[in-house]
């Protein structure tokens, strides 16, 4: 039963055992990772990594450039092309060391935190303007709250760049406020309008949950509360400010006192948002959207009501404070119970293969391109909602035989460096199973019995 639970804290709430691991965590798996909570998260190397303001400031320059009155077309078209070229090595060195953090972590349960938050506050590189700032997002606004309260990390998201443009909020301008009359009084008619995408990505997806209680009422209050939250250094009526840092822009803000979800807020600038939030990530129903979210990831696709309670109770007897949710979760007896619930995401399963044979991540496309690969394009979940978070999204037969091809390119190139036989129960413990066994004992070469652990159903499975 150790062993098993060894395992489970290994390869579920971490990201895969390495060699003689299992060894080491089989004396104490809740107390392995409950140490882990009394950590600071490790940062991601920072070697080449630049702050998210740095990047917009240049952005925002060579968009002046490209905006220019006197600019060419085709000066226009070249600064145009320099923003692409700016962003493109920034999210690669971003991807990069993200992988490399999940590979080389000593605190693999922080780091499968990171990416679960990272996950629930989704920003996606599909468009573009958040090609070279998605990284800078996990970076700056969760991984320093993983192990702090939920409201302080839904404060630092919400006003994050990478959020805020992604979800179009920094030009969200309220219909009475002093820009919007002062153009009407000029042109005749009110430059762009409020945008509800922010606020209702955060009632949905990052606080209450669809079944939350909120109504289209709540959502258009709330997004004309946040309006005014923008950045500092853009063109036109968003110019001013420290280029690419968090702005609060009084001109844009919709004046007046506001009620959201039935509680009345004060007119008090940004301070008004703000104070929105901290009643979202006080509500029950937060509580209750983050339990279950949390248990399906760490528990089974469709979690038990019971360690949902328990987490729920978790969250807010502590008022949010995160590590008291984690130290619930690992105490509770639904995690540990089935072995081998969850199947393993692209994501899951490439730092998992690359910490067992202790593969190490290189700088450039390799590792990038192999995600792409299997399905799982870094930063790109394609929607706010984020990437899913059940088997049926992953397992099917075509993904099954892209990784199993990957693995097999993998295992030929490493050739005997590893003896799958030897490592299977270093990796697996009690839940390698005798099939496994018997197919490793038979297999013609060392690549190819690395193939087959490496494609094994209990190694494509936490």
């Amino acid at each position: 039963m150790r062993d098993t639970a060894a395992a489970v804290a290994a390869n579920r709430f971490g990201f895969g055992a390495r060699e003689g691991e299992l060894a080491t965590i089989a004396s104490d798996p809740r107390g392995w990772l409950t140490a882990q909570l009394k950590n600071t998260p490790a940062a991601v190397a920072t070697a080449g990594l630049q702050d998210s303001a740095s990047i917009l400031a240049r952005v925002q320059e060579l968009r002046r450039a490209r905006r220019g009155g006197q600019a060419s077309s085709e000066e226009q078209l070249a600064a145009f092309k320099k923003i692409g070229e700016l962003y493109r090595p920034i999210y690669v060195s971003e991807a990069t060391a993200r992988l490399r953090a999940g590979v080389d972590s000593e605190q693999p349960f922080i780091e499968r935190l990171t990416h679960f938050w990272a996950n629930h506050f989704a920003v996606s590189v599909d468009k573009a303007v958040v090609l070279g700032l998605a990284g800078s997002l996990e970076r700056e606004a969760i991984r320093p709250h993983v192990c702090g309260s939920f409201r302080d990390m839904l404060l630092a998201v919400e006003q994050h760049p990478a959020m805020l443009l992604y979800l179009d909020n920094a030009g969200s301008v309220g219909p009475n406020s002093l820009a919007a009359r002062l153009a009407r009084l000029r042109r005749g008619k009110a430059p762009l309008g409020i945008n509800e995408n922010l606020a209702r990505e955060i009632l949905e997806l990052h606080t209450l949950g669809v079944d939350g209680g909120y109504t289209q009422r709540d959502v258009t209050t709330f997004a004309q509360v946040i309006s005014g939250w923008s950045i500092g250094g853009g063109l036109g009526r968003l110019s001013g400010g420290e280029p690419g840092h968090f702005m609060f822009r009084p001109a844009l803000h919709e004046p007046g006192a506001k009620v959201v979800l039935g509680r009345r807020y004060s007119e008090d600038g940004m301070a008004q948002g703000e104070a929105v939030l901290r009643d979202l990530a006080a509500s029950p129903a937060t509580a209750r959207h983050i339990a279950v979210k949390l248990a399906r990831h760490f528990v089974a696709d469709e979690p038990p009501p019971d360690v949902i309670e328990r987490l729920t109770r978790a969250y807010l007897h502590s008022n949010g404070d995160l590590p008291h949710v984690y130290r619930a979760l690992i105490d509770s007896p639904e995690p540990w119970a089935h072995p081998l619930a969850k199947y393993k995401t692209p994501t899951d399963y490439l730092i998992s293969t690359y910490r067992a044979l202790n593969v190490p991540v290189i700088e450039g496309h390799g590792a990038l391109a192999a995600l792409e690969q299997l399905g799982q394009r870094t930063f790109a979940p394609g929607s706010p909602a984020g990437w899913p978070d059940r088997s049926a999204d992953w397992d099917g037969s075509a993904a099954l035989l892209r990784r199993i091809e990957w693995a097999d390119a993998l295992a030929q190139r490493l050739g005997s460096q590893h003896d799958a036989q030897d490592l299977a129960p270093q990796l697996l413990g009690a839940t390698l199973s005798d099939a496994t066994r018997t197919a490793l004992a038979h297999a013609a070469t060392a690549p190819q019995a690395l193939t087959l652990l490496l494609s094994a159903p209990e190694f494509l499975r936490r």
